[in-house]
């Protein structure tokens, strides 16, 4: 069964942040994504190769992310506290400034369909949740291949676009300010 469109579950965490210098741990549920756009970034685990590029990657897209309303989680099967340590001791995952999701017990990755129970990690999975806490997007693949957080922040542009026009939608290769299409039976064998 598909995640999209489902409500994400219940949920209780606690994640490592640092925003202007200071770091602090914080809880994080599901109610922390209700009432704006959440992006969720799964990684297998902290101190790892492809994972810093990946953080570093969204680190330099998050102002994009928060212009467009929206906050970046990375979760891996790590605790906070290792997060903390990870933040302090690479250059790369010390650029983020959005939270970073111990989830020790699988909670979340079993929830969301990505946890390695041989491994006890977790796939590279990528959700995008709207205000609601309903996932409308998600992509997972195979842990050696790394993500380009811009196509990311383009699925988040579209979600957002087609939930403010329903009865529009964003065809391939989307960018925001592009012409979408408006399903009809006139368009049915013209495209």
């Amino acid at each position: 069964m598909s995640l999209i469109n489902t409500q994400v579950q219940p949920f209780k965490t606690t994640a490592f942040v640092n925003r202007g210098g200071k770091g602090e741990f914080i809880e994080v549920t599901e109610q922390s994504l209700k009432g704006k756009w959440s992006v969720l970034i799964f990684m297998p685990a902290a101190f790892t190769f492809n994972c810093p590029t990946e953080i570093e990657d969204a680190a330099e897209n998050y102002a994009e992310f928060q212009k467009a309303g929206a906050e970046v989680y990375i979760v891996t099967t790590d605790t906070h506290f290792s997060h903390k340590v990870w933040h302090e001791t690479s250059d790369a995952v010390g650029k983020a400034k959005f939270p970073l999701v111990g989830d020790p017990t699988h909670q979340l990755t079993n929830a969301f369909g990505v946890h390695i129970a041989e491994e006890g990690l977790a796939l590279r999975g990528t959700f995008v949740v709207n205000p609601d806490g309903v996932i409308k997007t998600m992509e997972v693949h195979d842990n050696a291949i790394a993500r380009d957080v811009s196509e990311t922040l383009r699925k988040l542009k579209a979600a957002q676009f087609v939930a403010a026009h329903p009865n529009e939608v964003c065809p391939a290769k989307w960018k925001e300010g592009a012409k979408t299409l408006t399903p009809s039976l006139d368009l049915v064998g013209k495209i």
